[in-house]
């Protein structure tokens, strides 16, 4: 405003002031905040590498590295940097009605959701990606590129994952052709895993999968190209343990999900042992 007062009527500072009014110290306060452009500089970094990552998750990464800020001050230079994310989605004005025959999960391995995506390659042939999560630790413990959706693949699939993280108690899947076929149910009922298929045309009684698949198109997906199947492979596989070590989790604390399975992992601390009074 005393700018104004001075550029179109011509005044001293003094006058402007007057007019106003205003003090004069206003026009010749420099500001003692010591420059923030290292770390602006890190937040373009992290923004760059983390495209789909706002504020709030590069705060946590910045805290991971040992950056002492707070939420406001990366806020403002992530204003600052430009770098504002205008995308969100459309509000839902429908209520959704929950399964009442279904209980959350308490712990790992309880319940997985899995379901199918499809993508091309550049030449434009299909792709096919099953995604499998679990749905109380959000750990994804695989995620398989094909070029079919068949039973088969879903068992390797599977196979693969329970190498690693077990056999859960159940799996939440849709009522696609691969996961109804008799081969995938001869799997569950040998490893002793129950199916549990959502209604015809419920997509929200696997809502969990659903979102997931939101995150992978999003984030993984919708910003590649791939030249061949080994390269959409390999790269959707780095974004998995991306996903699962590294990337916080807004569900879980703001947490990686793989740490949700170390902490139970992690042996109790021993007792210190009595003193023995000689």
């Amino acid at each position: 405003m005393i700018d104004f007062v001075k550029t179109v009527f011509g005044v001293s500072v003094r006058r402007a002031c007057q007019t106003v009014p205003a003090p004069r110290s206003t026009c010749h306060y420099a500001s003692k905040r010591p420059p923030q452009d290292v770390l602006r500089k890190r937040i373009r970094e992290l923004a760059e590498t983390h495209v789909r990552y706002g504020c709030r998750r590069i705060h946590i990464l910045l805290q991971r590295e040992g950056w002492p800020v707070n939420i406001k001050r990366v806020r403002r230079s992530y204003n600052l940097e430009g770098l504002q994310m205008r995308l969100k989605p459309p509000r839902r004005r429908v209520m959704a009605k929950l399964r009442s025959d279904r209980s959350e999960a308490t712990g790992p391995d309880q319940v997985w959701a899995m379901d199918w995506m499809f993508d091309e390659t550049f030449e434009g042939k299909r792709l096919w990606v099953l995604t499998v999560i679990d749905t109380w630790s959000r750990v994804c413990p695989v995620m398989r590129v094909c070029r079919s959706a068949t039973a088969m693949e879903v068992i390797a699939a599977l196979d693969e994952a329970c190498r690693t993280y077990g056999h859960p108690k159940a799996i939440r899947v849709d009522q696609g052709c691969q996961f109804t076929s008799k081969e995938l149910d001869l799997w569950a009922y040998g490893k002793g895993v129950v199916l549990d298929f959502s209604r015809p045309g419920k997509p929200t009684d696997n809502a969990c999968a659903e979102s997931f698949n939101a995150i992978v198109r999003m984030k993984r997906l919708g910003q590649h190209w791939f030249p061949d199947l080994s390269d959409a492979q390999e790269k959707v596989e780095n974004w998995r343990r991306h996903y699962n070590e590294v990337r916080p989790h807004g569900a879980i604390g703001d947490r990686s999900p793989q740490t949700m399975i170390s902490r139970l992992e992690a042996p109790p601390r021993a007792a210190n042992p009595p003193e023995v009074l000689i």
